[in-house]
């Protein structure tokens, strides 16, 4: 007749390795959410700084586009007044106010792609935003899985392994939503 308490060892052993086994399933899946994560802040950041440089890019634009406005408008001014140039100096501030025109639309149309490009940026830098916190929160529910798992190793509690596989479980699923987004949980979002 087989020995109760080495039957009791045997389970207990048996159960712990299978607990631990699944502590670094939540371990791969706990470095797969910090690597998601590291990655969105990245990608945030860079789209943040592409975002900056395009509006100060926008902005030295517009400031150029008013220069030439300004002497477009000096020189108007100057060619209103019929007394004060004549023949081929009239004609070459003529010409000059022609090309500040010129200037002034090219400005502004140059303007409205970087514009384009900058909202582009911004839109990329508010989906990462949207998508890093399943990240954290899956990292979070992770490592709460790992320390569970470990106290059901410890104590051999089958109740408190489930629980840290509804954690890992919940915290796998926001990871996966970090990278695919499938559904949106509004308490995550700061609009």
């Amino acid at each position: 007749m087989p020995n109760p308490e080495e039957i009791r060892e045997k389970a207990e052993s048996r159960f712990g390795r299978r607990v631990a086994l699944c502590t670094a399933v939540y371990a791969v899946f706990l470095a797969i959410a910090g690597l998601g994560g590291s990655n969105a802040t990245k990608e945030m950041l860079l789209a943040q700084q592409q975002s900056s440089d395009q509006w100060a890019f926008y902005q030295a634009k517009v400031i150029r586009e008013h220069q030439y406005r300004g002497q477009k408008m000096l020189l108007e001014t100057q060619l209103a007044e019929p007394s004060t140039l004549k023949g081929a100096e009239r004609a070459k501030v003529e010409a000059l106010a022609a090309k500040f025109a010129e200037e002034e639309k090219r400005y502004n149309a140059e303007k409205k792609d970087i514009e384009k490009d900058a909202k582009k940026l911004e839109a990329a830098r508010d989906h990462r935003r949207e998508r890093h916190p399943y990240f954290e929160f899956g990292e979070v529910l992770l490592q709460i899985a790992i320390v569970s798992a470990s106290v059901a190793i410890l104590s051999t509690s089958r109740q408190m392994f489930w629980f840290s596989l509804v954690l890992a479980v919940l915290g796998a699923g926001l990871t996966v939503n970090g990278f695919v987004p499938i559904f949106k949980l509004p308490f995550l979002h700061h609009h």
